[in-house]
């Protein structure tokens, strides 16, 4: 997922690489990583922030499958330590800088989102210590060059090109309208949609909301004018049921779409539960609870639900995959993070979602893009965008 904080400048970055090399001088000449029996793993992201709706899934996941592990008693154990970031790039900056001087992390979840992605990355670099974002999908983060940086959801491209199969061969669309909250990921993911369905022959128009604004008339004026069969909403979910709920209500009766940043049931709510009957959401995160994907995602939810007493939600399998990477490296007996680093290369594994194998550039090998459809109060899971089916 990527936030509105994504731009963080090259000096910020080169700041904390200084500031990194600056505390290694002062080391006490002690090794990250494993210590005997214990290794500690840390995760990071919007905890307690106004996004943490979306972080604290995967924080569960990732607790979860460390918790799992540690109950077979195994020879080395595993610490997870959190460090709450709020989605802010420069406390995440901060915060690495501590995890890897004085809490000798030996790997690390997430961040989170892509902006802190950007932030943390020089510095987990430099440290040469290993990370597994549950959530960042920003396009650039794999184009850095880093070695020890890895996640397992597929990026903004792969949701575009996905979105663009589902819209043009299920729903059979040949007008697409795009609006966006004009905010990085918003704009950025509705951008790339529209480009996707104009190459497969669709006509478009597109236009931007104020996210801060509540009279979205103007664009649902020049939706109806439009007559679009599709409206993808690139942003987040509190704008998508403002606008959604106005559509509706201003006579709008054709199909109505957003992407993970709406994947929530708050999505519902400020739609209305009538208004938003059949909306459909795209995501590079699975939420399987019924298992319709592999029998690992069945066990992962019912042991979700028994542990957190909810179930399963966005990021939360992405989170318990992410923390199964590092499970199986120490299960390995791999206790330092090069060591950690150069398992992550083999691995090839199947998570409780996706298979967990990585491109040499820390891409997940596999780009599947996943619909969900409104029915009731619930978000259930249609299928994969090449496969699912519009009700």
């Amino acid at each position: 997922m990527r936030r509105n904080k994504m731009r963080i400048t090259g000096a910020v970055a080169v700041s904390a690489a200084l500031a990194l090399s600056a505390v290694a001088c002062g080391d006490d000449g002690g090794d990250s990583g494993g210590s005997g029996n214990e290794v500690t793993i840390g995760f990071m992201g919007d905890l307690t922030g106004e996004n943490s709706g979306l972080v604290i899934p995967p924080k569960q996941g990732a607790q979860l499958a460390i918790e799992q592990y540690n109950a077979t008693n195994p020879k080395v154990k595993i610490k997870l330590k959190t460090y709450d970031s709020q989605g802010k790039p420069e406390q995440a900056t901060s915060l690495a800088l501590g995890a890897v001087k004085n809490d000798k992390i030996a790997g690390l979840i997430g961040p989170a989102f892509s902006g802190e992605s950007q932030s943390v990355g020089p510095i987990l670099e430099e440290a040469k210590i290993p990370s597994v974002s549950p959530s960042a999908t920003g396009i650039t983060l794999a184009e850095k060059g880093w070695k020890f940086w890895h996640r397992v959801v597929a990026d903004d491209a792969a949701q575009s090109a996905g979105v663009g199969n589902f819209v043009m061969n299920s729903v059979k669309a040949k007008k697409v309208f795009l609006v966006s909250d004009n905010q990085d990921y918003g704009k950025g993911l509705a951008d790339a949609i529209e480009k996707a369905v104009k190459a497969k022959g669709a006509q478009t128009q597109s236009d931007a909301v104020d996210d801060k604004g509540t009279d979205y008339s103007s664009t649902v004026n020049k939706i109806n004018q439009f007559k679009p069969d599709v409206v993808y909403f690139g942003g987040y979910y509190a704008v998508a049921g403002r606008l959604f709920k106005q559509l509706r209500e201003g006579g709008y009766t054709g199909k109505m779409m957003s992407g993970d940043g709406s994947l929530a049931t708050g999505l519902i709510e400020g739609t209305g539960q009538k208004n938003a009957q059949g909306t459909l959401i795209s995501c590079g995160c699975l939420i399987d609870p019924t298992g319709k994907t592999n029998p690992k995602a069945k066990k992962f939810a019912d042991d979700y639900k028994a542990k957190f007493g909810s179930d399963v939600a966005i990021y939360s399998t992405e989170g318990f995959d992410a923390a199964t990477a590092f499970v199986e490296a120490v299960k390995a007996g791999k206790t330092k993070p090069e060591e950690i680093n150069d398992f992550l290369k083999t691995l090839d594994i199947q998570g409780v979602g996706k298979p967990i194998k990585f491109a040499e550039n820390g891409e997940l090998a596999t780009e599947d893009i996943f619909i969900y459809e409104v029915k009731d109060n619930q978000l259930p899971l249609l299928g994969n965008s090449n496969e699912a089916k519009v009700s």
